[in-house]
């Protein structure tokens, strides 16, 4: 393949379905591949390397699938360099419109004793013979000197030129094993580009592993020296700690443009759902805070970084969620989050507090945000719906509480009420479970009887932290009231709520004993009569 006409395009090679399968537990059956192959055609990649067709006949039909029904990139099939691989791989692309073989052989020193127990001369011819064989069967021709960040940089000068006069259209580097480090890798791409005659009629390709965490890196120092071709994988999956991660690469050349120069043909806004497809098919799931498509990549819990973001999102986000595909940035609402967050959350939410509401909310909130990992929108809901509904003058406040109960023993409930004139009540009761007993500890102390007529508890949000909503409905006197309380503690919010009612109770008769007069206050003079 040629240079791209574009000095400053660069190609991007997907391995995902060859390199990166191999990682362990990654592989994929033939219809799980070719779906993910009409995902890498849709996101734009340039060359899809299909598989290593001599590896086994699964492969071999995956990449002979997709070379027939996959259109728009260049189809890869992967050889090494000796006959039997390279007429396979040939065979298994017949008919693809835009086929591609790749051969490799290792070239460096502990490859050649201890692998291939050959000669530097061995090797040479090896590779020579492999990109002419390959080249008799289609023009596209790349070879990789396997290992190359560890080959002799004049050995390895030699055996690049030799596959350029061989026929190789694309020369790719690999960094087998992820030795590298960026300055050095980048001196190898610059050794070869200033020393190998013929290169400059070659694409210059890089293939980076991640052993060191270092794969995007070594490959973004490469293409500042002039490569223009990356060989990576969605998610960065393949071999040991995987491959140079497409996403990341893609994003670093958009996002600094500035100082890369650098374009290419990814249609980014299909990067995290490339990213989930493949998560899907493998059971691979993608680390939190994984690099642009990870769940926390543009998630933000810290107070002071919330309050950046409600004021200007680029104080804290340098690329737009949406450019991935990603609907929106997600302020996290957690132990660091602040008064301002919430405050926004809630009003997004719809609902209207008062200062002292949302006061009280936070409170809360802060409490939730100690016992449960994750707060969702249903906690938010559930805690302004709870503070609606609490009155702010009760009679009764809940102190504290202990139940217990269990098979053959017998249930009870010991509470602690707070009065509002400051003094605690405690008392203890026996029922035919823990929220009988807790109800009639309750009665005990507020010496107000009441009958319950409806009681629910169900879940507000999901995981096996989620909070728990208890529902009370009761009747005194032939009038109903009711309440709901959340909390962790579905006991806890069964209480909470019971004591809702309770006070609501009170508060009714206390409005039905009061005088017309009564809420005159007593240090207010009357007028004068004239």
């Amino acid at each position: 393949m040629a240079p791209p006409s574009d000095p400053n395009r660069v190609l991007i090679f997907d391995t995902t379905l060859r390199d990166g399968e191999q990682s362990p537990g990654c592989s994929m059956n033939l219809s799980e591949k070719m779906e993910m192959a009409k995902a890498l055609a849709e996101l734009g990649v340039d060359i899809i390397e299909a598989g290593f067709p001599i590896a086994s006949p699964g492969d071999f039909e995956s990449v002979r699938a997709i070379a027939q029904e996959v259109h728009g990139p260049i189809i890869c099939a992967l050889a090494r360099c000796n006959p039997v691989d390279i007429d396979r791989a040939a065979e298994a692309l017949r008919g693809c419109p835009r086929p591609r073989i790749h051969v490799f052989l290792a070239t460096s020193a502990i490859h050649r004793e201890f692998k291939l127990r050959m000669t530097p001369q061995e090797v040479i011819q090896r590779a020579v013979d492999g990109v002419r064989r390959a080249r008799d069967y289609c023009e596209d021709v790349e070879f990789s000197p396997e290992d190359a960040a560890r080959t002799e940089l004049d050995f390895l000068a030699e055996v690049v030129e030799r596959a350029i006069e061989a026929g190789a259209t694309t020369l790719n580097i690999p960094d087998t094993v992820g030795y590298a480090v960026p300055e050095h890798y980048a001196a190898i791409i610059r050794h070869l580009r200033t020393t190998v005659r013929g290169i400059d009629r070659c694409v210059l390709s890089v293939h980076c592993h991640n052993d060191l965490g270092l794969a995007v890196a070594n490959s973004l120092a490469a293409l500042r020296e002039g490569a223009r071709q990356v060989e990576c994988t969605i998610n960065g999956i393949g071999e040991r700690a995987g491959n140079a991660a497409l996403e990341e690469i893609v994003m670093a050349l958009r996002t600094r443009r500035d100082f890369f120069g650098l374009t290419t043909g990814i249609n980014t806004r299909l990067l995290y759902p490339t990213s989930r497809k493949l998560s899907h098919i493998t059971g691979m799931h993608v680390q939190r805070n994984k690099a642009i498509v990870g769940q926390n990549a543009f998630a933000h819990e810290a107070g002071i970084h919330q309050d950046g973001m409600l004021k200007e999102r680029s104080t804290y986000e340098i690329m737009r969620p949406e450019d991935v595909g990603i609907p929106r940035t997600e302020l996290v609402l957690g132990k660091h989050s602040g008064r301002h967050a919430l405050k926004q959350r809630v009003a997004d939410l719809g609902y209207h507090l008062t200062d002292e509401q949302l006061n009280r909310v936070f409170e809360e909130f802060k409490r939730l945000a100690d016992l449960k990992k994750e707060i969702y929108d249903s906690d938010i809901e559930a805690l302004a719906e709870n503070q609606l509904q609490t009155g702010t003058s009760a009679t009764w406040t809940l102190v504290g509480f202990t139940s217990t109960a269990g098979t053959g023993s017998q249930t009870s409930a010991a509470v602690a009420l707070r009065h509002k004139d400051g003094t605690i009540h405690r008392d203890a009761a026996v029922g035919n479970g823990p929220i009988d007993a807790l109800f009639k500890a309750i009665n005990r102390i507020t010496q107000t009887p009441v009958k319950v007529v409806d009681y629910r508890v169900r879940a507000v949000s999901q995981d096996i932290d989620a909070q728990g909503e208890a529902y009370v409905e009761i009747e005194h006197d032939g009038k109903r009231s009711r309440a709901r309380a959340v909390s962790v503690d579905v006991v806890e919010a069964s209480a909470l709520a019971y004591l809702e009612v309770v006070n609501r109770v009170l508060a009714r008769e206390l409005r039905s004993r009061l005088k017309p007069t009564d809420h005159i206050p007593t240090d207010v003079t009357p007028a004068p009569t004239p």
